[in-house]
């Protein structure tokens, strides 16, 4: 039967330890501990988080854990589940150097990247997003419009028009991400968008720019001169 935390010398205790000597000093697993609160039968909150580090194997991969795969090992419940995701979810926004982008008014593509990098930045599929300015150049709002494959997108311009007309925006920005490493455009990166740019046209909302994100890098088609379709 493992070690319950009451019976763990004050001093040796998690919180006690953070309280005491910073949180610095913890371990991965003391850090576990105090998020789960408590451990289960025959487990101390220490022993779980030491389990479940060795079942996942590197504390790296829990950036990228989902709530259906943590709540299906073996003592890690709906409210432990909910209460390590939720901890993950705020270190990620912590780190972000842009954390929010609705009210942001557009300025360059380097703070579309800054946040759109940590959404989609290191995802396996492409991600296209249609994002909604005013006449100010405010972003309204943002859709997620189409998840393709690892290498090319299809989005029809009847659907990032109709989000437009219904929010009001008096222009459009694109973005995507490329799983691979270059955030070159391909000839379907062109494609679409000068079909939106030519829909944009016809329906009197300008399509401001289309910015390919990768994890390090982004191409803006409008700091490259590429929207004179």
């Amino acid at each position: 039967m493992g070690v319950k935390i009451k019976d763990i010398p004050l001093i040796d205790r998690p919180c006690e330890r953070l309280i005491l000597n910073g949180v610095e000093s913890l371990s991965n697993e003391e850090l576990l501990a105090i998020i789960f609160k408590t451990g289960t039968k025959g487990l101390s909150s220490k022993d779980l988080a030491g389990q479940i580090l060795s079942d996942i194997g590197s504390i790296k991969k829990f950036k990228d854990i989902k709530y259906e795969n943590l709540s299906k090992i073996k003592g890690i419940g709906q409210s432990k589940a909910c209460n390590l995701i939720a901890a993950i979810e705020l270190g990620k926004r912590i780190n972000k150097e842009v954390d929010y982008i609705k009210d942001v008014k557009l300025t360059s593509p380097e703070i579309v990247y800054k946040f759109y990098k940590e959404k989609i930045g290191d995802k396996k599929q492409e991600y296209f997003y249609a994002v909604y300015l005013d006449t100010r150049k405010k972003i309204i709002d943002d859709k997620l419009l189409f998840i393709g494959t690892v290498n090319y997108s299809i989005v029809h311009p009847r659907e990032v028009f109709k989000e437009a007309y219904l929010l009001g925006a008096s222009a459009i920005l694109c973005v995507h991400n490329h799983p691979a490493d270059s955030a070159l455009p391909s000839k379907e990166d062109y494609d679409i968008t000068a079909s939106l740019v030519e829909a944009g046209k016809l329906l009197g909302i300008k399509v401001l720019d289309h910015i390919i994100i990768c994890k390090n890098n982004y191409y803006s088609f409008l700091e490259n001169k590429d929207m004179s379709f």
